[in-house]
């Protein structure tokens, strides 16, 4: 069976749209991940024996119009399409688009936002024939099975629902919920109700699943890709899915991947790094994109422990959490890490207990410390407009942020996503300002808030964390110290280089006075 799984483009004309982060946005510093979880689902799907294609449409920068050119060429009997909060209009639209066009395609539609609101989303469009809800790499691989054995058991011109086989196939799908339609040609309207079939269990042996890395390879061109921290070209692998923290608004254990921690074999781990050194050579870094990376430290020194013994010369990163411990941070230093992702989250003791980060302020001045004696970098992440969020807190995380002095440091507003506690806490009081999908993100596919609270208004939040940004960033301290590290480093050069090439234009937009408005005149100067 042919299967194109597709990331659809969206708003193209303002940069890169990452749909496989945490918050769906275009970063300001140019940061654009590897579409993970499509690509799993294709390696599954390949390996089952089927004909694949996955068509990222963002980082290839298509319309439309090509989409639905390549579309016709490759002719799917089925058609996976990832979306997020949003961009979920956008890419109904497309799906509706592609439809139309080929007419027999199954529409499935896979992510965050159809995993937590399911109904709502078969109901924007009689087009969408299914949604796969949570971990998705086996609910599509079933679908495929289902539709393909229903078709062979008894041929019809088409696969959208129009044969009794095919619901009854489709009706053993665990994880996977869709329109019932097991009368041919349904007049418009009258599609049949929608059906809830049970929940799929998480996948417990990640080492039976196929290396991310070799669809990478087989199917995306890794110079599209881009992470502000790492170096050029990267990659984006997974050691381990789920995450036994609380944090209130993590939108991957809450709609995707559950709150329990699932690893991958230290073996199988070091393996697919083996794979990329050797196989994919141009790879300078790889990164651990692991909701937390270090849940189990113990099984973190023997990934580390095996890249040693075997000699492999790689340079990686991962999310971490500020529990981590100087000794393995020691480890992975010897084993070729070059740089910590950690979320400090805020500087006040009340906001990390309202957002159940379950960490103190102390182990993030604990924390920092020992990852200088590790001689490991560090990019911290505060978030702005928690519950609870006063000016005086955000005071207190900028302060903190200035105190701990990363290598870099992200400041951006509290995003509520469908299917988590914050999106639901938001809801219940009254706080969000628009049921919009589209306005969960800027115009231009920037970070953004549609919260608003008695202490603290969405416009706000995005204000003081564009100002944060300023006054982190525009220090002469950190001036100095990013140009030696540049000057002297040379891993860092080129990093440095093109992230103030990315960065510097939203750094330097509206600021509150004309200095450095004069600053971003030389800058473009000298860039042309």
């Amino acid at each position: 069976m042919r299967v194109l799984l597709l990331n659809p483009p969206f708003l193209a004309q303002y940069g890169k749209f990452s749909r496989n982060q945490r918050s769906p946005a275009i970063t300001k510093a140019g940061t654009f991940y590897y579409p993970i979880w499509l690509a799993y689902a294709t390696g599954v799907l390949e390996r089952e024996g089927h004909e694949v294609k996955l068509v990222d449409a963002v980082a290839r920068r298509l319309s439309y119009e090509q989409v639905e050119i390549l579309a016709k060429e490759f002719c799917p009997e089925v058609i996976v399409v990832e979306t997020s909060t949003p961009s979920i209009y956008n890419d109904v639209s497309i799906s509706e688009r592609l439809k139309k066009a080929l007419g027999h395609s199954f529409i499935l539609l896979v992510g965050t936002h159809p995993s937590a609101l399911p109904k709502e989303t078969l109901q924007l469009s009689e087009e969408i024939d299914g949604v796969a809800r949570g971990e998705y790499d086996y609910i599509v691989r079933d679908v495929a099975r289902a539709l393909s054995d229903a078709r062979e058991a008894s041929p019809s011109p088409g696969l959208s629902l129009r044969g009794r086989g095919e619901y009854e196939a489709l009706a053993r799908v665990s994880g996977l919920s869709f329109r019932e339609n097991p009368h041919p040609n349904p007049p418009r309207g009258q599609g049949g109700r929608i059906r809830h079939n049970p929940d799929r269990a998480p996948i417990e042996n990640l080492d039976e699943l196929p290396f991310v890395s070799k669809v990478y390879k087989r199917h995306l061109n890794v110079w599209d890709y881009f992470f502000g921290g790492a170096q050029y070209p990267m990659v984006h692998i997974i050691s381990g899915r789920g995450c036994p923290n609380r944090c209130v608004w993590c939108v991957w254990p809450q709609t995707l991947h559950g709150r329990r921690f699932r690893a991958r074999s230290a073996e199988n781990v070091v393996d697919e790094m083996e794979f990329i050194a050797q196989e994919m050579p141009e790879v300078k870094d790889i990164g651990f994109e692991d909701d937390t990376f270090t849940v189990d430290q113990k099984r973190v020194v023997e990934i580390c422990d095996l890249i040693l013994a075997r000699g492999l010369k790689v340079s990686w990163y991962a999310n971490v959490r500020v529990n981590l411990r100087l000794e393995t941070m020691l480890k992975m230093k010897a084993a070729g890490c070059r740089f910590l992702i950690v979320g400090f989250e805020s500087g006040s003791p009340e906001i990390l207990k309202q957002i159940r980060k379950g960490i103190t302020v102390n182990q993030s001045r604990e924390f920092m410390k020992n990852a200088r004696k590790a001689g490991l970098l560090v990019h911290g992440c505060m978030v702005a407009g928690n519950p609870g969020e006063t000016k005086e807190t955000l005071q207190q995380s900028l302060d903190l942020a200035m105190e701990l002095n990363p290598d870099t440091m992200q400041f951006f507003p509290m995003m509520v996503y469908p299917g988590t506690e914050a999106y639901q806490w938001a809801k219940e009081n009254g706080y969000l300002i628009t049921q919009n999908f589209p306005e969960w993100i800027t115009p231009e596919g920037l970070h953004n808030t549609v919260v608003t609270t008695p202490e603290l208004s969405a416009q706000e939040v995005v204000e003081w964390c564009d100002n944060a940004r300023r006054q982190y960033y525009l220090r002469p301290s950190y001036l100095w110290y990013k140009f030696k590290q540049t000057l002297f480093c040379r891993t860092e050069r080129e990093r440095n280089l093109r992230q103030f090439k990315s960065f510097y234009r939203y750094l330097l937009r509206g600021s509150f006075n004309g200095k450095y408005q004069r600053m971003r005149k030389h800058a473009d100067a000298l860039l042309g």
